[in-house]
């Protein structure tokens, strides 16, 4: 039998605030336990929650990058469930009116050899107060309780059932990472909770509209987790359909270790958590002014620098979307550019998602720590432009830019000298050399003489290696034919 895959998202963005949502407690990571909990996060009788605006603001800020609808009346909701670490027995949340509604999120895919861009369709994004946290080690077979974490502000982002891959998924996570961090209202760092991304996975029969049972799998703090965690829920659930069995809704937890996921609880809905309006915050109200506001002071959006590098530089659609991924990414292409020349930007996006990109992943790498600043890349690109070196030999001097990082200004120059990588241009030099190569292979000058392209390749090839890559391939190309017709 055909499977689909219906994938869902619902990640919670811890909000860039210095004071929790509904309290003025400190949001610092790594703090003593419990030393950050005021009465509000403690739910002590008698106290009331203050919405704090600069949570507000980002919210409007997140909600107008993704051409989303900013409710201008909004309502907190009481989400009602019991954990240890929930003082108040219910969570401060949004249902029925969110704050942000609607939306969508773009991204560059590659799949099956094939580039494309995809648009993923928001449902909302609400705001709410995270909970404490349950600890397990070291309390002598008992579990603790720590309330730093409750009452910091998140805003959950939850899609449509739209995706059908877990490659799809992870793109869609990595577009969103970096747009809320693009935006600056989250840091994005996973490991320490502040990006916590929720799938939700279904499989149905091919060509069935009915949604499959889906499966909730939590708390996943890595994209490299994500992938793996999908495709085994995916083929888990498929497997136990094919084997007669049903797929039970609920909460699982990904095991990286043993590579499998497992049963946390049983999924709720929202009628098993009671929402009602909370009685101690009035509405929240969003005038046009306000939105104007926040978004006169938005940086450059991801949307309008794609629009721009298209138009100012010529790129591709596929091309300006790759490069606007990242903030840190965009900059570091434009200062190339600007470093290089606009006739050198295509060059320099063909660099950023070639070479750059494919050593950066070898290396675990980020560009923002990237060891050849932008200048030095330019100057290579313009080495290669001015026929100093060719493509191939650029590559050389590129890896050895990378494993021997240095502020000198003209280090593609310095190492292009010190290993004699001068690609050879004279006419009269690469003559003598294409001459020995003819002398050399006359079977093979005898077959392109009989029609046989191939053997011209190869007579190019046998060029380029006795001038140890170094021939000016254009010329070599032209200088090679002029002898082999005359």
């Amino acid at each position: 039998m055909q499977w689909e895959v219906v994938i869902g998202f619902e990640t919670h963005v811890q909000l860039l605030t210095q004071s929790k949502i509904f309290s003025g407690s400190s949001v610092r990571f790594g703090a003593e336990p419990n030393t950050q909990a005021s009465p509000v996060d403690l739910a002590l009788p008698g106290v009331l929650p203050v919405l704090n605006r600069g949570a507000v603001e980002k919210a409007i800020q997140f909600g107008l990058a993704v051409n989303a609808t900013i409710a201008p009346r909004s309502v907190f909701a009481r989400k009602n469930y019991f954990y240890p670490d929930l003082p108040k027995g219910y969570q401060i949340s949004q249902f029925e009116l969110p704050v942000v509604q609607g939306g969508q999120v773009s991204f560059a895919l590659e799949r099956d050899g094939k580039s494309e861009i995809r648009s993923v369709q928001l449902t909302r994004a609400h705001l709410e107060e995270d909970a404490g946290k349950s600890l397990h080690e070291d309390y002598q077979g008992m579990s603790g309780i720590d309330l730093n974490r409750a009452g910091t502000p998140l805003l959950e982002i939850v899609t449509e059932p739209v995706m059908s891959s877990a490659i799809e998924a992870v793109a869609y996570a990595k577009a969103l990472h970096s747009l809320v961090t693009w935006l600056g209202i989250c840091d994005g760092n996973m490991q320490e909770g502040s990006f916590r991304c929720d799938a939700n996975v279904s499989v149905r029969p091919a060509g069935q509209k009915e949604f499959g049972t889906r499966c909730e799998i939590k708390n996943l703090n890595s994209f490299r987790f994500l992938e793996e965690a999908i495709n085994i829920e995916i083929r888990r659930q498929i497997e136990l359909i094919e084997d007669g069995g049903t797929v039970v809704q609920e909460t699982r937890l990904y095991d990286p270790d043993r590579k499998q996921t497992r049963s946390m609880r049983s999924k709720e809905d929202s009628q098993d958590y009671r929402y009602f309006p909370d009685p101690d915050l009035l509405p929240l109200v969003i005038s046009d002014e306000w939105i104007r506001r926040v978004q006169s002071a938005l940086p450059e959006l991801p949307a309008a620098m794609r629009a721009r590098f298209i138009d100012q530089f010529g790129l591709s659609e596929y091309d300006a979307m790759v490069l606007t991924q990242s903030k840190a990414t965009a900059t570091y292409f434009e200062s190339v550019v600007q470093h290089a020349g606009i006739n050198q930007a295509k060059p320099a996006a063909n660099w950023m998602m070639g070479d750059v990109a494919s050593t950066l992943n070898r290396e675990a790498t980020d560009i923002s720590a990237i060891p050849v600043p932008a200048a030095q890349l330019a100057l290579l690109l313009k080495r290669i432009d001015d026929g100093t070196i060719s493509n191939k030999i650029a590559k050389e001097v590129f890896a050895a830019m990378w494993q021997s990082p240095s502020g000198e200004a003209n280090l593609a120059d310095a190492i292009i000298e010190a290993k004699g990588l001068k690609q050879i241009s004279d006419p009269g030099a690469l003559e003598k050399i294409i001459d020995e190569v003819l002398a050399a292979n006359p079977k093979s000058v005898e077959e392109f003489r009989a029609g046989k392209e191939k053997a011209f390749n190869a007579l190019v090839g046998q060029a380029m290696k006795a001038t140890r890559g170094k021939g000016n391939p254009a010329q070599v190309n032209a200088l090679l034919l002029a002898r082999l017709k005359s």
